[in-house]
């Protein structure tokens, strides 16, 4: 395996009430079809009852707000986030079969970490050393709830994969392709307009990169 490397520890997520507005704030209880009180109860209840600790995330289930909507609420040097333009598929990268998620609306999601020890490891390598730490990797659409909520989770040279999202080919094959969240530097296809903006892209499964770590959790709850 490579060598890894620490990085300095990020403050904690919101309370789950502060959570809430926070996407009411940004419309995504209005893009998920969830009404503002429903999502509010919800963080509520978790919140008094859930007995989870103070570093919980709340998310929306991502056939209600899918990728391709999340990722320009995101925000960095009040430069709107964005897709690269070779992934105009980034909604069809479903969960991986290892990856239970549930079947609601709203969950919460606990044990966050961006796995920064783990830069300059592979997807291929990052997977199953995750299995063995009983950690599940963070879905594409958990790794932008978690920046729209904490934007100090992504800063360069410490942004993040996002690998249980995965693409399912027609043959039943896994598209080589990784998500991952990061930066810009505004070259190429991005525009130098987009220099420092957050960046929806992608990763080959084989191949390592020292900036960035593997997203993952400890659990979801419904």
């Amino acid at each position: 395996m490579p060598e890894t490397s620490s990085s300095p520890a990020l403050p904690p997520l919101p309370p789950l009430a502060a959570q809430a507005e926070r996407l009411i704030e940004l419309g995504v209880h209005e893009l998920a079809r969830i009404p503002a009180g429903e999502l509010r109860a919800f963080a509520c209840a978790q919140d008094s009852g859930g007995g989870y600790g103070d570093d919980v995330l709340l998310a929306v289930h991502p056939e209600r707000a899918p990728a391709s909507a999340l990722a320009p609420l995101l925000r960095r040097e009040d430069k709107p986030g964005f897709v690269v333009t070779d992934m105009p598929d980034v909604d069809g990268f479903g969960p991986l079969d290892a990856v239970e998620l549930p079947e609601a609306p709203l969950y919460v999601v606990t044990g966050v970490d961006r796995g920064a020890h783990m830069s300059n490891w592979s997807p291929e390598e990052a997977l199953p050393a995750l299995t063995q730490q009983e950690r599940t990797p963070l879905l594409l659409t958990e790794g932008i709830h978690w920046v729209l909520q904490q934007p100090a989770a992504l800063e360069r040279n410490r942004c993040f994969m996002t690998i249980g999202s995965r693409l399912r080919k027609a043959n039943g094959a896994l598209d080589a392709r990784t998500p991952a969240i990061w930066i810009s530097n505004g070259t190429g296809r991005d525009g130098r307009e987009r220099r420092d903006a957050p960046k929806v892209g992608w990763c080959w499964w084989g191949n390592r990169h020292t900036w960035l770590g593997f997203a993952s959790a400890t659990s979801r709850t419904p």
